[in-house]
């Protein structure tokens, strides 16, 4: 499932206007294309909530191990972190996520 939610967060994408755009991604109905994701891999109710949890947990989580490496001096993730706006971009998403959670919720349940 871990996986999967990994898959969903860059695929459908689980992000942030700004971010996602700056990925190439435009608009799209992302509740829609997560609720798509779980038809495929066949989840029924249980699984669909573990997914909305394990996101909560991957969105509330965001930046960690970026910053980690950053902290290690990781050349390529200090590129990476300014590139992408530091810890703004994180925080940023994890607004987004809080203010359309429950676009996703009633998407999938």
């Amino acid at each position: 499932m871990y996986d999967l939610v990994q898959f969903a967060r860059m695929c459908v994408p689980i992000d942030d206007d700004l971010s996602a755009s700056s990925l190439g991604w435009e608009t799209s109905d992302r509740p829609g294309r997560l609720r798509l994701v779980a038809d495929v891999y066949g989840l029924d109710e249980e699984e669909r909530r573990e997914l909305l949890q394990i996101l909560d947990t991957a969105v509330d989580r965001g930046g960690e191990f970026v910053w980690r490496r950053v902290e290690a001096g990781d050349p390529n993730f200090i590129r990476m972190w300014n590139d992408m706006g530091g810890m703004e971009r994180y925080d940023r998403r994890r607004r987004w996520w809080t203010e359309h959670r429950w676009d996703f919720v009633h998407a999938l349940v």
